[in-house]
C-alpha cells in the first residue's frame, strides 16, 4: 500500500484544514466569550454612568445653592458698607470736632465716680 503523492497531499492539506478549523473555533469561542465580557462591563459602566448622573445633579443643587448664599453674602457685605460709610461719615466725623472737649470731660467724671466709690468704700 504505496501513498501517491495526490494522497500524501490531500492528508497534509486535510491536517492542516483540520488544524486551521479547530484554531478557528477557538479563536472565535474566545471572541465571544469577551464580547460578553464585554457586555457586562458596558452594562456594568452605565450604572455607574447612572449614578454619576445622580452625583451630578446633587453637585448642581449644592452650587445653585451656594450661588444664592453667595449673593445674599454680597448683599450683607453691600449692606454692611453702607451702615458703616453712613456712620463714619454723618456720626464719627462731626463727632471729632467735639472730641478735644468732651476726652477731658469724661476723664473727669471718671475721676468724680471713682472717689465717690472710694468714699463710700473706705468710708
Amino acid at each position: 500500500m504505496v501513498l501517491t503523492l495526490n494522497q500524501a497531499l490531500s492528508i497534509i492539506l486535510t491536517v492542516a484544514a483540520v488544524v486551521a478549523v479547530v484554531f478557528l473555533v477557538r479563536f472565535l469561542a474566545q471572541l465571544r466569550r469577551t464580547a460578553q465580557e464585554g457586555e457586562k462591563a458596558l452594562a456594568k459602566a452605565q450604572e455607574l454612568m447612572d449614578g454619576m448622573k445622580e452625583i451630578e445633579a446633587k453637585i448642581n443643587a449644592s452650587l445653585n445653592d451656594v450661588g444664592q448664599v453667595l449673593q445674599t453674602s454680597k448683599k450683607a457685605a453691600a449692606g454692611l458698607t453702607q451702615i458703616a460709610g453712613f456712620l463714619s461719615t454723618q456720626i464719627a466725623r462731626p463727632g471729632a470736632r467735639y472730641l478735644p472737649l468732651l476726652l477731658p470731660l469724661v476723664t473727669f467724671g471718671l475721676r468724680q465716680l471713682k472717689r465717690r466709690k472710694e468714699k463710700k468704700d473706705g468710708g
